[in-house]
């Protein structure tokens, strides 16, 4: 993986973001109805306040990630996801380890996220980055991890 690369979205990236990100949901749920994810019509301007973050690998975009604001010191990792045939080769680690940087550059203190309970590769990824449960509703796993 030298010739991955980890970078700030653009949007020329638009589509390929939205692509990935629709394609994992689709996989994890069987069916998608896009008009259930309005972010990604224009990720550019959903995210400004945040940081949305694509990973390519030889120039195509296989991965994407966000940080955005939840409260005073706290930020929130939303919209992880790799294109599945690169999964398990890294591509997600160094996208949230450049988020874990974006959010102590930002001043945040405190990371929340969460995923679907049931979704266990999920859950042990952010276990193994220091995130840890604090809570299970809804579904959903909700995570916390402190910033040092």
């Amino acid at each position: 993986m030298n010739d991955l690369v980890v970078e700030p979205f653009t949007p020329a990236d638009q589509m390929a973001a939205r692509a990935v990100i629709l394609a994992g949901l689709e996989e994890r749920w069987g069916v998608l109805d896009p008009s259930l994810n309005p972010d990604l019509d224009d990720i550019a301007t959903h995210y400004a306040a945040g940081v949305f973050l694509v990973a390519r690998l030889g120039g195509a975009l296989v991965g994407t990630g966000a940080l955005i604001p939840e409260g005073k010191g706290i930020g929130r990792i939303v919209r992880m996801s790799v294109v599945r045939r690169l999964r398990r080769r890294g591509i997600g680690a160094r996208i949230l380890c450049a988020l874990l940087d974006a959010a102590r550059c930002s001043g945040y203190h405190t990371l929340v996220l969460e995923t679907t309970e049931t979704w266990d590769d999920a859950i042990a990824f952010y276990l193994s980055y220091g995130f840890r449960i604090v809570e299970r509703r809804g579904g959903d796993a909700h995570f916390e991890r402190a910033l040092r």
